[in-house]
């Protein structure tokens, strides 16, 4: 399943713990650190991120066309199980 995106902040404890979680279920996943990048490359991904949260909080998690605000098991497994 190469359909989920983490977008996170490198210092996030809640990114770093939906991460770790991710891993644990075992699905692959690509992972933006949002605050690692610069110029016109973090302004691309920030818009990405307002598109689908427009709060731009992290870690803002993409399961397939779900968007799930935070770090919440029960909102990725669900996601997760739709697949």
């Amino acid at each position: 399943m190469n359909d989920i995106k983490v977008y996170a902040l490198s210092t996030c404890i809640h990114c770093r713990n939906a991460k770790k979680y991710l891993d644990e279920c075992g699905v692959k996943y690509e992972c933006v650190h949002v605050d690692e990048l610069t110029g016109d490359e973090r302004k691309k991904i920030v818009q990405e991120v307002k598109e689908r949260n427009p709060a731009v909080s992290f870690p803002t998690i993409v399961i397939k066309d779900k968007v799930i605000v935070g770090f919440h098991k029960d909102q990725i497994d669900e996601a997760l199980k739709e697949d």
